[in-house]
């Protein structure tokens, strides 16, 4: 199989920014403000790297409803504090610096594939590894331990109240966004396929995106609390799946303006259709179905997990090789690359490289303002917060300009630094932890990609095949036929992402290219005609969008 290249063109493109951009942003800066501000006015800054690591928390789970994102703060605010943990203990036990990259490689590792197994999204396993990495070289006692890792799970807390708050005003808030989202991504793709949906590019960016919207939003309604809310967002999202699968039967204006009235104050739009309970069980089925098993779902990571540890110590040790006092930023550099595969980890690195030293530029211009008091050092730093947070969904590279700063700014909490032998240990650093980063991803083999590809296809033909048995039925039951069309779909979503992963990984054998291409039209045909047999479909209509609203 040839390799895939390695692009330096739109790597460092910048997107359109992330609806929630703001939730973030707003949530971390509150989050961390508290605590610092605190710790400022009783003269211990130099704690505020431990409260930093709960008050960091806030960065998490803002696309889930507020029942789910209640236990997934509480378990972010765990893991974070269980690294923090683990890190202090190591280092009031050693104080040789190899033991210690070794330890942090580990963690790094865990972080990942935890991270990954359990989808917990942006920013994902990098906020973990740079607090557990940077606290292996904290200076401290086992006795001092329980205090610090005390002052983390406070500010955890405070963290937690803080990204909860929302659902006081807007309880429904994110499943709401989340359909919208699909809504919009859905009609978009309606508007651009050719009039006979046969002939349409299955897997044309806009398709691709509006499937995996679709999709995520599924998961978030279903994970949502409120059977009327919920069915009516699942009335709304049927509606979308349907613009996917028969586009020109697929009314883009009502999307449109249902989309609209989700993210206003509008009432919750209610469509005219047909759909009774019955068939609204199949969605029911599906939830009841749940995931798989956590040890099932971390096995096919096990490449990832040898590549980062691999990739994190090895740059550890290379940083202390060439006299590095902080060998963790390297580290953390390693870790923040693994992606899907080697071709986007590639992309990573990259955006890595140029935002990390455009970001100690910022760093250098900022040091004169952040050293005329604290109470600036803390303002800037709540500041780069804010704008990692506002910038980093439109690229990776540009949120890294103020990520950086802000962490060569921390270390000044306890004292001032050299802030030229800072600037110079950055740089090497994230030269050192991209380069032997990227050569373990390419050293560390992903045969599973292309296991996980052909099971995936296996999926795809199955959910297909019972699809294609129900329509041949002369009566089939709605609830079955509506289960099956939300299984083909979702089979489809996840075939399409494995296929550009397994797509993007080096040295492994050759890819069914064809057999997913047939499986996908084929599944497509399908999917059209389970929506025309169930006469889910849209009469599209020119209809102004206020016409429709209800």
């Amino acid at each position: 199989m040839p390799r895939p290249r390695l692009p330096l063109a739109d790597v460092l493109r910048l997107d359109r920014p992330s609806d929630i951009w703001f939730k973030p942003a707003l949530s971390v800066v509150v989050a961390v403000a508290l605590p610092n501000l605190l710790l400022l006015a009783l003269g211990r800054l130099d704690l505020a790297v431990y409260t930093m690591a709960g008050s960091l928390c806030a960065l998490y789970a803002h696309n889930r409803p507020y029942a789910a994102r209640a236990r997934v703060l509480a378990w972010v605010v765990l893991g974070m504090t269980g690294g923090l943990a683990v890190a202090l203990v190591a280092a009031s036990f050693t104080d040789s610096a190899v033991v210690l990259v070794t330890v942090g490689a580990l963690l790094a590792a865990a972080q990942k594939v935890l991270c990954d197994a359990t989808r917990l999204g942006p920013p994902a396993n990098v906020i973990l590894a740079f607090i557990s990495s940077a606290s292996l070289f904290l200076p401290g006692t086992l006795g001092q331990v329980p205090g610090h890792v005390a002052l983390a799970l406070g500010a955890g807390a405070w963290a937690w109240l803080v990204c909860m708050a929302p659902g006081l005003l807007r309880p429904h808030g994110p499943e709401h966004r989340a359909t919208a989202h699909a809504l919009t991504l859905a009609a978009a793709y309606a508007d651009q396929a050719p009039a006979d949906s046969h002939t349409a590019h299955f897997h044309s960016h806009s398709r691709t995106a509006a499937a995996a919207a679709v999709h995520a939003a599924w998961q978030t309604v279903m994970s949502a609390h409120g059977d009327t809310t919920r069915r009516a967002l699942e009335r709304l999202l049927i509606r979308a799946e349907v613009a996917l699968a028969a586009p020109a039967e697929s009314d883009p204006v009502r999307l449109r303006a249902w989309a609209r009235d989700l993210r206003g104050t509008a009432p919750l739009p209610r469509p005219d259709d047909h759909l009774d309970d019955d068939e609204l069980a199949g969605a029911e089925a599906e939830r009841a179905v749940g995931r798989a098993p956590l040890r099932r779902r971390l096995g096919p990571l096990a490449p990832i997990a040898v590549r980062t540890a691999l990739g994190c110590a090895l740059a550890g040790y290379a940083s202390l090789a060439l006299g590095v006092g902080r060998p963790y930023w390297a580290l953390v550099t390693a870790a923040s690359l693994y992606q899907a595969n080697v071709t986007l980890t590639w992309n990573r690195a990259v955006q890595r490289v140029v935002g990390n030293l455009a970001g100690v530029l910022v760093f250098a211009a900022l040091v004169p303002l952040t050293r005329v008091h604290q109470v600036a050092l803390v303002l800037v730093c709540l500041a780069l917060n804010f704008g990692a947070e506002a910038l980093i969904s439109r690229n990776y590279w540009l949120g890294s300009v103020c990520v950086t700063p802000m962490a060569l700014l921390i270390t000044e909490f306890a004292q001032y630094q050299d802030s030229g032998r800072l600037i110079t240990e950055r740089v090497v650093d994230t030269l050192v932890g991209a380069a032997v980063g990227f050569v373990a991803a390419i050293a560390v083999t992903n045969r599973r990609a292309g296991d996980r590809l052909g099971h995936a296809l296996t999926a795809v033909e199955e959910a297909r095949d019972r699809a294609a048995r129900l329509l041949a039925a002369p009566h089939p039951a709605p609830a079955a036929l509506e289960q099956a069309r939300r299984g083909l779909a979702a089979a489809l979503v996840d075939l399409r992402a494995t296929a550009e992963a397994a797509a993007g990984e080096w040295w492994q054998r050759a890819l069914p290219e064809e057999r997913v291409v047939t499986a996908e039209q084929s599944a497509h045909r399908t999917l059209a005609a389970t929506v025309r047999r169930q006469g889910l479909h849209l009469a599209p209509t020119h209809a102004r969008a206020e016409d429709v609203r209800r």
